[in-house]
């Protein structure tokens, strides 16, 4: 598939839940939170998540997790497959 089809697709499901598939096999599953033209941006899925308030980005910009507090960088072009992952796993 190209570029183009998983920006739309990424930009579409923006804060849900979905599972990665890169082209060398590796599978990240985590809530989008960001896309550019190059990247997707996602918050990985734990079950240590804290859905009480203080999770990523707390301390600003720059300074949580990942590239900007975004999380795992995954390159638009080595994406495989992409796939909603149901509420109940997350």
């Amino acid at each position: 598939m190209s570029v183009d089809l998983y920006y739309g697709m990424c930009n579409r499901y923006k804060g849900r839940a979905v599972e990665i598939r890169t082209l060398d096999g590796r599978v990240h599953r985590g809530v989008i939170q960001n896309v550019n033209r190059r990247k997707v941006y996602l918050q990985p899925l734990s079950a240590r998540r804290n859905l009480g308030g203080f999770g990523y980005g707390f301390y600003g910009p720059g300074f949580g997790w990942g590239y900007g507090g975004f999380g795992i960088g995954i390159a638009l072009g080595a994406i495989g497959t992409l796939a909603l992952l149901p509420f109940f796993l997350w």
